[in-house]
């Protein structure tokens, strides 16, 4: 099994730890933060990891000042930090009195309290970044679509994505999930049954990629509306649920203002929804959508200062992304699809919205315009080209 594949926000890592006193790494659990950092401080002399899960790690922070005094000229990797948030305040001492950058990594799943507690104590003394399951450039070099497909029906979660075949890829999914429910939730400090949150996630996967209407899932659960809204919060700030919101314009239409769901991770949505293989995603409803949520993924987890939403009208106009930043305004829509077929609401809504750049993204080779402005790509191509725009 191949040990490590290089996240690209690495070289912004580092390069934050050159001009702030720490970072903070937050992500799912088991996507593949411990070993980002650890491949970090394996290239920086004499830096100190702790996994804060060991207790061996946490007894030597019993005096926590009295440690990092004798570590003071090292790199400190803290793991698992939501677990001795009490670490905070002498974090913050620490760092005032050394004066000088690099001195700490702070991994974490995003807690509420670990956020709340690391934005009040240590503001203005870190930076944050979300480390996210594989995205498409970090695992193919080739652009193969084997690599694609792999990719799109496993997800990006280390494990799943380099397990040795199908069947072992999906009972780690399994897993993943019965884990994830029975002691990651109540670790983060959320008190819902794991057996209502299961149900609940069930029935996310059963709507990726459709409009949320709270009052009618509640309905349906028992529950109202306003304990449906904690729900997704939960599942939202634990990384394994999108909310993508409606578009915001000043057009003289009546657009949704509902917004849409999606599982963040394709792997583990086909796993929700028992789709084991190839020909199982390809006989299920839900394929579309994921390939949908597959590209909104890819693009997002590598562009997060760009503003997303989606656009839709009570008429039926509709395009599944739109990305905009400064001036700059992209629309794309996703078709799963070797052979895009365009309906009358997408090329209703590029006229709506007559926006210079306009990308439909499928699982095809290579890209080709279909009118002017108005191009279909495979997914790399596009995530090229709009990280070009970072530049």
């Amino acid at each position: 099994m191949q040990t490590y594949i290089k996240r690209i926000i690495t070289a912004n890592i580092e390069q934050k730890l050159e001009n702030m006193p720490g970072v903070v790494i937050l992500g799912p659990r088991q996507c593949g933060k411990s070993t980002l950092a650890k491949a970090i401080i394996s290239e920086i002399g004499g830096a100190v990891y702790l996994d804060l899960e060991r207790p061996s790690d946490v007894s030597k922070l019993r005096d926590p000042e009295a440690f990092f005094s004798l570590n003071n000229d090292k790199l400190i990797c803290l793991d698992e930090i939501q677990r001795v948030p009490e670490l905070f305040p002498v974090l913050r001492s620490v760092m005032d009195e050394n004066r000088k950058n690099g001195q700490f990594i702070i991994l974490g799943s995003a807690s509420p309290d670990l956020i709340q507690q690391s934005s009040e104590t240590l503001a203005g003394r870190i930076s944050y970044f979300e480390l996210t399951p594989f995205v498409l450039k970090e695992v193919s070099e080739d652009h193969h679509l084997k690599t694609l497909r792999k990719l799109w029906l496993r997800g990006g979660f280390p494990r799943s994505y380099l397990a040795p075949n199908e069947k072992e890829s999906i009972e780690w999914r399994l897993d993943f999930i019965r884990t994830f429910l029975e002691r990651d939730i109540p670790q983060l400090g959320f008190r819902t049954p794991a057996k209502t949150i299961e149900r609940f996630w069930r029935i996310c996967a059963h709507l990726h990629g459709q409009l949320l209407n709270s009052s009618k899932l509640g309905e349906s659960m028992g529950v109202s509306h306003h304990t449906v809204r904690s729900y997704i919060d939960m599942l939202e700030q634990s990384f394994v649920l999108r909310v993508l919101r409606p578009y915001e314009s000043n057009l003289k239409k009546r657009l949704i203002k509902s917004p849409k769901i999606y599982i963040r991770d394709s792997g583990i949505l086909h796993a929700l929804l028992s789709i084991e293989n190839h020909n199982d995603l390809l006989g299920h409803p839900v394929y579309g959508a994921s390939w949908e949520g597959l590209v909104i993924e890819n693009i997002l987890s590598l562009l997060p200062n760009w503003k997303a939403s989606f656009y839709r009208t009570s008429s039926g106009s509709e395009i599944d992304l739109i990305l905009e930043k400064g001036n700059k305004h992209v629309a794309i829509e996703c078709k799963g699809s070797t052979s895009p077929n365009l309906n009358r609401g997408f090329w209703n809504a590029v006229s709506d919205l007559k926006f210079q750049e306009v990308w439909i993204i499928a699982p095809v080779k290579e890209a080709y315009p279909i009118e002017k402005g108005v191009m279909v790509a495979p997914l790399h191509q596009l995530i090229d080209h709009l990280m070009s725009k970072e530049r």
